[in-house]
This record gives structure tokens, sequence and C-alpha cells, in this order.
């Protein structure tokens, strides 16, 4: 009987997984900056940079990028039990990579005068909101259910969250004495 039950992948809140995203968005942001000057060159580089880290690395890297690595996550072909082909991750990260780069030019352009390119943010947050509103285990955005993806836990990682936190704590703690 106990042979029967399946164990249950670990859940990962949606706050991790923007932490993730952020990692990852500012690895690929900083090294377009640097590469281009003007924002279409910028906006090129970001998307041949995106698609190498989270498609060609988490490919290989058994479903983590720079980001769910620091954090202890993958993503998993759910219906496999497995890291996505090729396919799945090329169609999830198209998504998300528009969305990134959309708000990477947003917010790279915001000035006092033009506060309207932060419209720009907009694609990403549509996108991510379904996610807040997914009443299942794993809640999915809008790129994850295209892609027929979740993100889940593992063990293998950096556990950069869980390394701040204590640090947090032992400064918390000094501060008291």
């Amino acid at each position: 009987m106990s042979s029967d039950l399946v164990p249950l992948l670990p859940k990962v809140s949606i706050g991790r997984r923007a932490a993730a995203f952020c990692i990852d968005t500012i690895a690929v942001g900083l090294p377009s900056l640097l590469l281009g000057t003007n924002s279409i060159v910028q906006i090129i580089f970001f998307v041949i940079l995106w698609l190498i880290l989270r498609v060609a690395i988490v490919r290989k890297n058994k479903g983590q990028s720079l980001g769910r690595w620091a954090l202890d996550m993958k993503i998993v072909d759910p219906r496999l039990d497995r890291t996505p082909g090729l396919q799945e991750l090329s169609k999830r990260e198209a998504v998300l990579g528009t969305c990134a780069a959309l708000a990477f030019l947003g917010i790279g352009g915001l000035t006092s005068t033009n506060a309207a390119v932060l419209l720009l943010l907009l694609p990403l947050a549509i996108d991510c909101s379904v996610a807040f509103t997914d009443t299942a285990r794993f809640p999915q955005a809008f790129h994850d259910r295209l892609g027929g993806t979740i993100v889940v836990g593992t063990r293998r990682g950096y556990s950069l969250d869980i390394k701040v936190k204590r640090l947090l704590d032992q400064v918390h703690s000094n501060v008291r004495r």
C-alpha cells in the first residue's frame, strides 16, 4: 500500500519565483546594457542572452536557470516528471522573454518626462497575474500554461533565500544587544 503513494513535489511561493525571475533579468539586463548603446541593439542582446540563460542553460542544468539555482527551484514537465524539452522551454520563454524585454525597455527608458513607458510593464503583469488567480496546488502563470510546465522546489541549489534570512537574523540579534 505504501508503495502506491506518490511523493508530492515541493511547492514554490510566487514571491520566490519572482525573486528568481529578477535575478535572471538582472543577469541578462546588465550585460545587454553594456553591450549596446541603442535601445534596439540592447533588446536584441537581451533576447539572445535570455534564450541562452533560460532555454539552453535550463535544458542542460536539469531545469534550473541562475535565479532558480540560487533559490532552489526548477522547471518540470508534470506529465512526464522530467525537465521540459526544448520546444516547451522555447514556447514558455518566448512569452516570458518578450514580457521581460518590454519591461526592461520600459524601466530603462523611464525619465521624469515620460512615465508612460511604464505601460511596457503591463504585459508582464498580465502574464503573471494569472498565477495569482490560479487555485491549483502549483499556480501557473500564462507562460507556464503555454509551455505545460510547473516550477517546483528542489534540494539542488545555493539556498540564497535561506542564507540571506540567516544573515538578517544575525544582524537583527546583534542590533538587540
